[in-house]
């Protein structure tokens, strides 16, 4: 894989994604729809599905492309493949939220080693360079033209005072048991993959997810978090979190800076 160029199509791609999307959400109404699986689908997913889609497969032909929007035709498993969420955090975005992101994703032999997380409604986008680390872009966000970065890292947490962030639409009893094992200073919500960026520039301290979620909605954030240096681990055993497995479904997971003293779970 030819690193450099991937840096810079996924960022580029991201960018015009947002851009779609960004139109579609500042006009006077959008349809929304349902998937099977009843999900709410919004032409801006499909309108940046098909941008992302489109510009990964021009530039790397001979690369498995996974995306949500067409998850149904991703019969095939490979080793090396790239899978896109074009829109994730789709009820944050019917309700005007801004808590979306776009999220594209390099998987390696089971692990996300590049991606970029691009929040257009916050102005945020985080992304690992050619050589897998972290960084955030400020400015314009303009096409084929990167602006200021500064590198990002995980926080060098106090296990008595944590950060945690946990998801804006999905938190539930099961998730706050689990919280209130740990010290807490301070907890924040947030939607889609943002919190594990969150965790990357040490806004927080930890990141668990006891929901369903699937690949396409994590490989980003969690490649992004591991090129600043964090982790992410399965809830049940604390086992890395792998790629590529059967319908691209995630077990629970826990999203952290590595120096956070992880908790059983019940």
């Amino acid at each position: 894989m030819d690193y450099e160029k991937l840096a810079e199509v996924m960022r580029n791609l991201a960018i015009a994604g947002g851009n779609a999307i960004m139109d579609i959400y500042n006009s006077d109404d959008f349809e929304i729809k349902t998937k099977s699986d009843e999900s709410p689908v919004t032409a801006a997913d499909e309108a940046a599905d098909k941008i992302i889609f489109e510009g990964l497969q021009a530039a790397f032909p001979d690369t498995l492309i996974v995306t949500e929007e067409q998850a149904a035709s991703h019969s095939e498993n490979a080793d090396t493949f790239l899978i896109v969420d074009p829109l994730d955090g789709t009820k944050e975005f019917i309700k005007r939220r801004g808590d979306f992101t776009v999220n594209i994703a390099l998987v390696e032999n089971g692990t996300p080693t590049r991606g970029v997380v691009y929040a257009p409604a916050k102005g945020r986008l985080f992304m690992t360079n050619s050589a897998g680390e972290s960084l955030e872009e400020t400015g314009a966000f303009e096409l084929d033209q990167i602006g200021a970065t500064r590198p990002i890292s995980v926080s060098a947490p106090d296990n008595d005072a944590l950060v945690v962030v946990a998801s804006k639409s999905h938190r539930d009893q099961a998730t706050d048991d689990y919280i209130n094992k740990y010290a807490i200073k301070d907890s924040a919500s947030a939607g889609s993959s943002l919190k594990f960026c969150l965790v990357a520039t040490g806004e927080a301290d930890l990141y668990p997810r006891l929901g369903r979620t699937m690949e396409w909605d994590t490989a980003a954030g969690h490649a992004v978090l591991q090129g600043a240096g964090g982790s992410v681990v399965r809830f049940d055993d604390h086992s890395p979190l792998t790629y590529g497995k059967p319908l691209y479904e995630n077990p629970f997971f826990i999203a952290l800076s590595p120096e956070v003293q992880l908790k059983q779970a019940d």
